[in-house]
């Protein structure tokens, strides 16, 4: 297991590539990576903040409880703080498992995880003035699944 939390960007390919080294005897190896969104053209940035040590523990915390529910072989998140752009990668996932099933759904299960429970706040910077994020009603029921 690999949590990473950073400022600096990072290259989505050549991470899963040296993920996918580490995990031998894997069959399917699961990966997305988010991107900061614009919000109707006029998002200036978003600034990600959190606490350094808890929000590692919560997310490692997260990824060990994936691995106690599928078969896996590995995981890996990345996420990042600070000030980002639109069209900054914001974080990535990444799964490998024997099957695809395992990887597939642990990965949207830490992907959800890290949409609505990680520890981490976030002010998006507009045209129009500056707002911190809100939890969306459609992100807490994507749990309900799990």
């Amino acid at each position: 297991m690999t949590v990473r939390i950073q400022t600096e960007g990072f290259d989505a390919g050549a991470e899963l590539n040296a993920f996918t080294d580490t995990v031998a005897g894997a069959g399917a190896v699961v990966s997305f990576t988010g991107v900061v969104r614009d919000v109707d053209g006029g998002l200036v940035a978003m600034e990600i903040e959190h606490y350094p040590g808890m929000t590692e523990k919560a997310i490692a915390a997260i990824v060990s409880e994936a691995q106690s529910r599928w078969d896996l072989a590995g995981a890996l998140v990345i996420h990042r703080h600070g000030r980002l752009t639109a069209g900054d990668q914001i974080m990535m996932v990444a799964t490998a498992s024997r099957h695809r099933v395992d990887a597939f759904q642990a990965a949207e299960f830490l992907m959800d995880y890290l949409k609505s429970r990680a520890p981490f706040w976030k002010k998006e910077m507009t045209q129009s003035g500056d707002g911190w994020v809100e939890a969306r009603d459609e992100d807490e029921a994507a749990l309900d699944r799990w």
